[in-house]
């Protein structure tokens, strides 16, 4: 009964981290998603092992955190300053949502389609409404639904990257600077592992960022009437039955990043894995933390 009070204690929680020292038609195929969205190993799902020991992990930085307290529970290179990619959608995704109705509609511009490598695929004066952008930019990653939703919001992607880095600093994020709304390479945008698990913990605590990345398979229909699935880049959700969120990242500077979440008989937990030079490790090293995690 006391952990269900404390879990609608997002406050609490956030700021537990931040004192803390220093992501009807015809159906098609999903297109080639995130690179980070390959084929999982066979043997990624670990039991429950109540050990105590953290398992070993190859990943640049990590953190894994109590997604009700937000104590953290296991911590490797936590405040190394690293590209996030585009695990920072899950930011993007709150400064949307603190600017009030999803249900508006939304115009594409010319200008929105200028990006590469993972795009959707529409085209300048479609009309969709900012849920529909907003749920395929967090279970498919497209880096045009990102920039169409920030210009729409802000008016421009450089003042929406300035409301991410006032939301981020709201958070306790001060260690990180954003942008873009996408997490492409960029010089001067960075974060930590530290500053993702705040980030996600509010992400965590938002039922509408909930219910989106927990999606594993998104129908979309386009203006034209066409329909397209997308499965979720995130390989855990879809093959591991602890897990139920969050966001995957990749690019070269990077490397492979994943913030995920999981759950069971009460146990809420967070893992930020950042900087992992292969998926097959990404998908190892976050399933064996939420595994870990979820046995304390």
């Amino acid at each position: 009964m006391i952990r269900k009070l404390i879990r609608w204690a997002t406050t609490a929680a956030l700021l537990a981290v931040t004192a803390l020292p220093a992501t009807a038609t015809t159906k098609k195929k999903s297109r080639k998603s995130e690179p980070d969205s390959d084929p999982a190993p066979t043997a990624l799902a670990p039991a429950l092992d109540p050990s105590g020991k953290a398992p070993q992990t190859r990943a640049e930085s990590v953190l894994v955190v109590d997604a009700v307290t937000g104590q953290v529970l296991y911590e490797k290179n936590a405040d190394q300053q690293r590209p996030p990619a585009s695990t920072q959608k899950l930011l993007t995704a709150l400064v949307l949502l603190d600017s009030g109705d999803l249900n508006q509609k939304l115009k594409v511009q010319a200008t929105d389609t200028d990006v590469e490598p993972v795009k959707l695929g529409f085209r300048p004066g479609e009309v969709y409404t900012r849920r529909e952008l907003l749920e395929v930019l967090l279970v498919h990653s497209v880096n045009d639904v990102a920039r169409a939703l920030a210009r729409d919001n802000a008016g421009s992607l450089e003042a929406f990257a300035d409301k991410m880095n006032t939301k981020a600093l709201q958070l306790g994020m001060q260690h990180s600077h954003f942008v873009n709304p996408n997490g492409l390479p960029a010089p001067n945008q960075y974060s930590t592992a530290r500053d993702m698990a705040r980030l996600a913990l509010a992400a965590y605590h938002s039922s509408t960022i909930r219910s989106i990345v927990s999606t594993k398979e998104l129908s979309f229909r386009f203006a034209s009437g066409r329909v397209e699935e997308f499965h979720n880049t995130n390989l855990i959700l879809r093959q591991y039955p602890y897990c139920n969120g969050m966001k995957t990242g990749y690019t070269q500077a990077a490397g492979h990043c994943l913030v995920s979440s999981g759950s069971t008989k009460g146990r809420e937990v967070i893992a930020v894995v950042l900087g992992d030079r292969k998926r097959s490790w990404l998908w190892q090293d976050s399933c064996s933390l939420l595994a870990w995690g979820l046995s304390l």
